[in-house]
């Protein structure tokens, strides 16, 4: 995995000097490995209901935008209770996998520690409040983080930029003064169209062939990179 690629580059947008002030950082598949439990949790509720969910699928609707694959269950999707209905079921399956499930990325308790005297932090995530709290009942990671914005406190899921930009609200830092690690194309999405810099850290679901990466500003192979990265780069703001 190449930790550089051209693209927009991490000074072109902001000057060669910017400092950063700010961390907004993705959950799911940047901190914790839980894409492959909820793909496995969407997969059993498929399964049970006759449907097939491919990775394919899997990738083009849950990873790239927020659209879901319930219309691959045909006309059954109209039915908005039914649908609600597979939905708590999914979510419930999943709830009962973080329960069972180490997902903590190597590395990423260091890293926040490293970082948490000198850089102010918080999480954006898609994930839902219950779902968020299940993940971190254990990993004490909530001490990082100034807040934390799930999916409840935002009308438009990521790629749609309305979660960046309430993040920028709650902080008050400026866009030019804050960085975004995500690890999806619909994160890598919202995070641009909000205007902030963005570094990714493709996961297990997200570093396939078709994902295009072009509008990061890094392409990281680890979590573990980011303090050098941000030790190595100069510090006086310069326009």
């Amino acid at each position: 995995m190449p930790t550089w690629l051209g693209g927009r580059g991490f000074a072109s947008r902001y000057g060669v000097n910017m400092a950063i002030e700010m961390i907004f950082w993705d959950n799911d598949g940047v901190l914790v490995e839980t894409e492959p439990l909820y793909f496995q949790a969407t997969c059993e509720v498929f399964a049970e209901l006759g449907v097939t969910l491919s990775r394919q699928d899997y990738e083009e609707t849950y990873l790239r935008d927020n659209r879901g694959a319930w219309h691959l269950l045909g006309d059954c999707a109209a039915d908005l209770n039914w649908l609600e209905a597979q939905r708590l079921r999914r979510n419930a399956r999943y709830t009962e996998l973080l329960h069972a499930n180490s997902t903590v990325c190597p590395g990423a308790e260091a890293v926040l520690a490293a970082l948490y005297p000198s850089t102010r932090m918080a999480v954006v995530t898609s994930s839902r409040g219950e779902h968020f709290e299940a993940i971190h009942e254990t990993t004490g990671f909530r001490r990082f983080f100034e807040f934390v914005l799930v999916r409840e406190d935002y009308a438009q899921s990521k790629p749609d930029p309305e979660s960046y930009l309430l993040a920028l609200r709650r902080s008050g830092c400026p866009p030019a003064s804050a960085l975004v690690i995500e690890d999806s194309p619909r994160g890598l999405a919202a995070a641009t169209a909000a205007g902030l810099r963005c570094w990714v850290i493709p996961s297990t679901l997200t570093l396939t062939e078709n994902a295009d990466w072009a509008a990061a500003d890094r392409v990281l192979g680890s979590i573990t990179e980011i303090p050098a990265l941000l030790k190595s780069a100069p510090l006086n703001p310069q326009q």
